[in-house]
């Protein structure tokens, strides 16, 4: 049986290579800001928000809701955009434990 390359990784290193996999494009970034900035759900086209088309920003959006970032529940023809919480302080720890791994007080030959 063939094992994917990020299985022989442990499943910390996994979840935050893809929480930061999502995190990877402006566009998603700023999603996400704003999101936080409105500090409540967002009814109706984001897309006025960015200079970037529908559909372009629909796939980000998908990105982040794949990932439990944010959750969007559809209401009749608009979806409501909201910000996942729980799923958020999860990225949070996620980097701040691997930041935390990096330990750069060993190597001196690049100074």
């Amino acid at each position: 049986m063939v094992l994917a390359k990020t299985e022989l990784f442990d499943n910390d290193l996994q979840s935050c290579a893809e929480l930061c996999k999502a995190l990877s494009h402006p566009a998603r970034l700023a999603i996400l800001k704003f999101l936080s900035d409105a500090k409540m759900c967002i009814t109706g086209d984001i897309t006025e928000e960015l200079p970037l088309s529908r559909t372009t920003v629909n796939q980000h959006l998908k990105e982040l809701k794949d990932v439990g970032l944010i959750v969007g529940v559809t209401e009749g023809v608009k979806t409501n955009y909201c910000l996942n919480p729980q799923r958020v302080e999860e990225l949070k720890e996620a980097i701040q434990s691997y930041l935390d791994m990096l330990d750069t007080t060993g190597c001196n030959c690049c100074k």
